[in-house]
């Protein structure tokens, strides 16, 4: 029987579900956009099949219908579903990063409703950016209102996105908050602190010369989406505060053993954060956008980068980025390069590793 999702939202990741999603030949896969133009496109690019004139026509048929909206936008979507013809049947889903505001919002209103959150994204953004692949390997987090906690509904979500080959995890939305605190939004916070300090030392205006090594690397996320990082920390403000609270405490315990200035005490710190950070998984998506950089060693002559390029073209590996690092006393490599997939970078390594002249790592 030929099922019907509904995709409000045809963005970056409202795309890309669509795209993803279709791979379901039983599925019909329509999608509606605040903007006209995002509209056509996503016709014109087969990102959906079909683009009712509105919401309301859209949500008629729907068995699934998806917010692939920003959290406030989708709060406000989700209070106007009262005034909605839907099927008894439907359920509703999300997209957004932070979810117990949400789920809050859908006890309330009394809706069928699993929350939702594919930790995926990219350097781009619009439909035009739209790939079936994006989520592949990637965490895709569910959060069912209580209602339907181990219900038939959660089974039919999770078989629902198997076909966009994401590692689906069913959780509490406070769990998700709190984890998501620690290892996303926390860290965009001192990433852009960190920022901050580089951008105040105006005795040393060569300091921003410098940081284009690591320093550049571990800030890189001091890049995303200004408006969403103000919105994911305004919702998710109290965890993020209690991050704050275990950081400031790590600190001071850190300050302490500076001012001790004890040796043996400094490398051991320094040690155990390595032996932790050693053992994080490399392989899938965590909860960071990466890009997968590969670093390569290269000889300084005429022509080299062309070499490189073509050698990758030649198996026909397509790359996101390409820099030279002029600062690489904390990192391996004069050359990054950096692609969508980590099978992406493992086939590049095999690539590059043939040729004696490269040598290649993954950081």
């Amino acid at each position: 029987m030929m099922r019907h999702v509904f995709i409000i939202g045809l963005g970056l990741i409202g795309g890309s579900l669509a795209r993803a999603l279709q791979r379901n030949e039983n599925l019909l896969v329509t999608g509606f956009d605040s903007d006209p133009l995002a509209v056509t496109k996503a016709l014109k690019m087969g990102v959906v099949q079909e683009a009712p004139r509105n919401i309301e026509e859209g949500v008629k048929r729907a068995d699934w219908i998806i917010f692939a909206t920003p959290v406030g936008a989708t709060l406000t979507l989700m209070e106007q579903c009262k005034t909605w013809e839907t099927k008894d049947t439907a359920v509703f889903s999300d997209t957004g990063s932070t979810k117990v505001i949400i789920m809050e919002a859908a006890e309330r209103l009394g809706l069928r409703f699993i929350g939702g959150h594919p930790m995926a994204g990219s350097h781009k953004s619009g439909v035009e950016a739209a790939k079936d692949v994006l989520f592949e390997n990637a965490f895709y987090i569910l959060t069912p209102t209580a209602a339907l906690i181990g219900g038939e509904e959660v089974e039919q979500l999770h078989e629902l996105l198997k076909v966009t080959k994401a590692k689906v995890h069913v959780m509490q939305a406070f769990e998700h908050d709190e984890m998501t605190a620690i290892v996303s939004h926390f860290p965009h916070l001192i990433a852009a602190s960190l920022v901050h300090q580089l951008d105040k030392q105006e005795q040393y205006p060569f300091a921003k010369q410098l940081a284009a090594g690591g320093f550049r690397d571990i800030t890189r996320i001091a890049s995303s989406n200004p408006d969403m990082w103000r919105d994911i920390t305004i919702q998710n403000n109290p965890v993020i505060l209690a991050q704050l609270d275990n950081w400031m405490a790590e600190m001071a315990d850190l300050k302490q053993l500076l001012t001790e200035n004890n040796g043996d005490s400094i490398k051991q710190y320094f040690n155990d954060a390595k032996q932790v950070r050693d053992a994080l998984p490399i392989a899938g998506h965590g909860a960071f956008y990466s890009a997968f950089d590969l670093y390569v060693d290269v000889p300084d002559v005429p022509g080299v980068l062309a070499e490189v390029m073509g050698h990758l073209a030649e198996e026909q590996i397509s790359i996101v980025n390409l820099r030279i690092l002029e600062t690489r006393e904390d990192v391996f490599g004069i050359l990054v390069i950096s692609f969508q997939t980590s099978e992406d970078r493992a086939d590049a390594e095999r690539c590059l590793s043939k040729r004696t002249d490269f040598d290649t790592y993954i950081s």
